[in-house]
């Protein structure tokens, strides 16, 4: 660790210290997407660092295994509030606020990390606020559809708005999403990058012939059609995880590939460590943390070329233009015919992986944290 990252961790563990217990954040989450692996992996990035986190879960309930892996990093409160994405229109999501101040009195927290933008809109509490872009339905719409958003669903984009003007810090996850937000919102004042992580322990393994996949294939943003159509010629067989069926309604038929339903990350994680190839056809991808779990199994990667997978992957991936399966099956049949090149490629992406770990994340937030409550001190000493 470079001395500048330790001094950066050490000024929250000391002010931790110094007073009666920990800092304590707010984290808002959802059990629907790939919010809930981003706000376990940070957690546990950030526990030993002197953090507590009190998660307050929005939307459809989560599993007993969710609930238990939340509940060995901290406090899981569960509420029965909307998800501004599930919404049908602004009435759905106006009790937030109020909800959230109730539990920042309640849990005596010192700062609030809220997983969507709109989460900080309407918000009178006086606390440092960090929000967090993950995706939205704007910049979604702009590169999946080419539209702008539905005219129902303009009330999120003045949400999110507001959201970014409230927040002490907006944070992205690439450099891509950071200026996709900016081309659909216009300027973001206090918009930086913190790349994602994840804990993974799946290491390599003995690999098998075929190619994984993981996603919420209902979204259309992740492109299943083009996987199907690949599968259907492909000399290796396409196994995938996750649900055909989204929280909407919304479905997908996926003839051609394997489809293993909706399973646990641990085995997620053993799939792509002993799959031969991971593909990734996605249209958006404001990061994507299945194809860094996947690299850090050393599996190669065929993506999607997209700016953010190009952004976090150029050089050590192979890429295809995201609606051509052609393209897509050409380089994955590169790869099965091969094992040097496969070994090549993996290697690469295991390396690339360690840019994004789990360490420079917390480090980053770490600075994060710090900078936004420095301010909220300040103001607190003037007002005493």
């Amino acid at each position: 660790m470079r001395a500048a990252d330790r001094a950066s961790g050490e000024g929250i563990i000391n002010q931790a210290a110094a007073g009666p217990r920990p800092v304590r954040v707010l984290m808002t989450v959802d059990a629907v997407g790939g919010v809930w692996r981003y706000a376990m992996d940070l957690a546990a990035g950030l526990k030993p660092y002197g953090v507590d986190f009190v998660f307050v879960g929005l939307g459809p309930r989560p599993s007993s295994s969710q609930r238990g892996e939340a509940e060995a990093l901290g406090k899981l409160i569960w509420r029965d509030a909307q998800l501004d994405w599930l919404a049908k229109g602004p009435d759905e999501v106006a009790a937030l606020p109020a909800m959230l101040k109730r539990l920042v009195d309640k849990e005596a927290i010192d700062l609030l990390h809220l997983n969507s933008p709109s989460q900080a809109c309407g918000l009178t509490i006086d606390l440092p606020t960090v929000v967090v872009s993950h995706s939205c339905v704007v910049t979604w719409m702009h590169f999946v559809r080419f539209e702008q958003q539905p005219a129902e669903w303009t009330w999120q984009k003045r949400h999110n708005r507001a959201g970014f003007d409230a927040a002490d810090a907006v944070l992205a996850p690439s450099g891509s999403h950071a200026a996709a937000l900016e081309q659909c919102y216009g300027p973001i004042a206090g918009l930086s990058v913190v790349y994602n992580s994840t804990q993974t322990s799946a290491g390599i393994a003995q690999r098998q012939p075929f190619v994984f996949a993981a996603g919420r294939w209902w979204d259309e943003g992740k492109n299943g059609k083009v996987l199907d159509r690949v599968a259907a010629d492909l000399s290796w067989p396409v196994k995938i995880a996750g649900s055909l069926k989204g929280p909407n309604g919304e479905r997908i038929p996926m003839r051609h590939t394997d489809h293993l339903g909706e399973l646990p990350s641990t085995e997620i994680q053993q799939l792509m460590a002993t799959g031969g190839i991971f593909v990734s056809p996605s249209l958006y991808e404001p990061f994507g943390l299945a194809p860094l779990e996947a690299a850090y199994c050393a599996t190669p990667l065929v993506l999607a070329d997209i700016p953010t997978y190009r952004e976090l992957w150029d050089g050590a991936a192979l890429f295809a233009a995201p609606r051509d399966p052609a393209a897509f099956g050409q380089a994955l049949e590169s790869l099965i015919a091969s094992p040097a090149l496969r070994r090549d490629m993996g290697r690469k992406a295991l390396q690339r992986a360690k840019h994004y770990s789990a360490d420079a994340q917390a480090q980053a937030m770490l600075r994060i944290y710090q900078g936004v409550r420095a301010p909220a001190e300040r103001r607190l000493a003037l007002t005493s």
